[in-house]
């Protein structure tokens, strides 16, 4: 079952990346590219995470896994969250920090020896060693990544209350998809491993409805405010 679960959450964030990246062709935007790499990361995190569970573990794999899974990708995700309602300015300076976590999450996720061997089947947890090393940068990125786009997508649920409901609705789609992932890691993090493939699946069908959603209340937003011409009549 979990494999089945993990094989559907890696589909439906490859399906949303390529999505993502369509609308990037159409209006090459800061958040929309942040937003595709960050989904682009989770189709490769549920990949791997599901063609571990299917043929057996690696080390490869694993790491693999880890740094685009349990690292990067929720903070990629925060990123498109800050270009979009906060500004340019803030985006491209959390860019930057982003940038140095990137380098040095990949450098010692990559390099850190494995404290435990990784199980035959399952959810492997606890695989590196404490401290300063890959699991402290997997709490960094995931809890300030999921902060960020919480509080973000709040921001725009009370921006957007009296103007329009469908951004209301889609930010509060996405924040529901972003408790659903880290609760997934939460639970893993614990040793409850039994609903992480569930939670996988959720968080990207949850955060893909609510950037539908919420595009499209966007769109309807940028149409109303478009100042009438001679060769556009009013509605």
């Amino acid at each position: 079952m979990d494999s089945a679960l993990a094989l559907l959450a890696a589909l439906a964030a490859a399906a949303f990346a390529a999505d993502l990246w369509l609308d990037y062709r159409k209006r090459s935007r800061p958040h929309i590219a942040a937003f595709a790499t960050g989904m682009t990361m989770f189709a490769v995190a549920t990949t791997a995470f599901y063609l571990g569970l299917s043929f057996g573990w690696t080390g490869p794999l694993y790491r693999t896994f880890y740094v685009f899974g349990a690292i990067l990708n929720i903070p990629f995700l925060a990123l498109g969250s800050m270009f979009l309602v906060v500004g340019k300015r803030s985006g491209h300076t959390m860019a930057v920090f982003l940038g140095a976590l990137t380098a040095i999450s990949v450098t010692l996720t990559t390099t850190v020896a494995f404290a435990n061997h990784l199980p035959m089947s399952g959810v492997p947890h606890d695989v590196f060693a404490g401290g300063f090393g890959p699991r402290l940068f997997a709490i960094i990125g995931g809890a300030s990544g999921s902060t960020i786009l919480v509080v973000l997508a709040l921001v725009s649920v009370f921006r957007f209350w009296r103007k329009n409901r469908r951004i209301v609705w889609g930010n509060l789609l996405i924040v529901a998809g972003t408790l659903a992932a880290a609760s997934g890691g939460t639970g893993l993090a614990l040793g409850e491993e039994s609903a992480f493939a569930l939670s996988l699946l959720t968080a990207v069908t949850l955060i893909w409805a609510g950037y539908r959603v919420t595009s499209g209340g966007r769109r309807l937003v940028r149409s109303a405010e478009k100042p009438v011409t001679a060769h556009q009549p009013p509605m």
